[in-house]
């Protein structure tokens, strides 16, 4: 691992790396474990590098009340209480040992989003190698002090929050002690608009806070992902499902396996592609340099005789000189016999 990298179960993650996507669960297991099971073997065939649950309760999240706020206004959840959305949502802690089990035997890294102290020690004890910070959970200070005092790898999503609680949970998570600290740009967003993800927010966030940066994503589609590698997202995480025709509480913005599968392609073609500020031939380029333009003579020429627009042009191929010199080369005269189709050279014409 090198500066402006982190690690996470070996995986070295950064600019200079292959893009890390993670592949989150949510509740998508519809509260079925076998399901669960199903959604980590797709992820694995996908080629996503890790998968993401959450680890919480309805009550250690919230309470059962329906007074002012307890309940969702607009949006995809709209008239569900917090209470009955958690519920549904929640993936059982009696599941965690068997999933982490399950990740391991497909050889897929596993790692959750922790939402009070009980939850960071459940999955301590499972050995969990990461912790991920969700974005309501951003300004819970004390709880990214309690997953920082890990000494595991941080991840905290920023949806929702301005810059200064930014740098406030930045600072949270020093303070805890967290050495491998990487940032995901998000928008809170369920779905995302393409027009309000923001991606130019990602090498303004590495700039700001010099930490590995990333993107959590809530569009529908691909698209936003890969443009986010191009900018710098050296980890993308992204929910996915089996089929969103099976509903649920995230199907609508979540990614089926063939989609994911190709998010994970098209994320590392995009990551290949950024290279480097080169304006050199690549080595795809040298056989078509033959195409080029370049000086021919067009017209039998004989020794002595004068060169004119009408018996040399620039035309392809590129075996003679370059186009720049016709000015140069009109009216010199030829230096021997120059059969039409003969690629100029500068010894072919006088120096006068």
């Amino acid at each position: 691992m090198t500066a402006g990298e982190i690690s996470i179960a070996g995986r070295a993650i950064g600019a200079d790396q292959p893009p890390y996507v993670v592949a989150e669960l949510s509740g998508n297991h519809h509260g079925k474990i076998e399901r669960a099971f199903a959604l980590l073997e797709a992820a694995k065939q996908a080629g996503a590098d890790a998968v993401k649950i959450q680890t919480y309760t309805a009550d250690t999240i919230t309470i059962d009340h329906d007074g002012p706020g307890f309940r969702v206004e607009g949006g995809l959840w709209h008239g569900r209480s917090l209470y009955e959305l958690y519920e549904q949502g929640h993936t059982p802690w009696d599941w965690h040992g068997a999933l982490f089990d399950k990740a391991r035997q497909l050889g897929i890294t596993i790692f959750s989003s922790p939402f009070d102290a009980t939850a960071v020690d459940h999955l301590e004890a499972l050995g969990a190698p990461a912790y991920k910070v969700a974005s309501f959970e951003i300004v819970d200070l004390p709880l990214i002090e309690c997953m920082a005092g890990t000494g595991k790898p941080l991840i905290i999503s920023t949806g929702m929050a301005t810059t200064d609680e930014i740098g406030e949970a930045v600072a949270a998570a020093r303070a805890g002690g967290c050495h491998q600290l990487a940032l995901l740009h998000c928008t809170s967003g369920y779905p995302t608009p393409p027009e309000e993800a923001n991606l130019a927010a990602l090498p303004a966030l590495a700039k700001r806070f010099g930490t590995v940066v990333g993107l959590s994503d809530h569009s529908l589609g691909i698209a936003v992902p890969i443009g986010a590698v191009a900018l710098g997202a050296a980890l993308v995480e992204k929910h996915v499902t089996l089929r969103r025709a099976d509903g649920g509480p995230d199907a609508a913005f979540s990614l089926e396996p063939a989609e994911l599968a190709e998010m994970v392609a098209a994320c590392a073609t995009a990551w290949q592609a950024i290279g480097r500020a080169d304006y050199g031939r690549a080595p795809s380029e040298e056989p078509n340099m033959v195409f080029r333009r370049s000086l021919y003579v067009v017209e039998d020429i004989q020794a002595g005789a004068e060169l004119s627009a009408d018996n040399v042009r620039s035309i392809r191929p590129g075996h003679g000189l370059p186009p720049k010199h016709l000015p140069d080369i009109l009216g010199r005269r030829a230096a021997r016999d120059l059969p039409r189709g003969t690629p100029l050279d500068w010894s072919d014409v006088t120096e006068t």
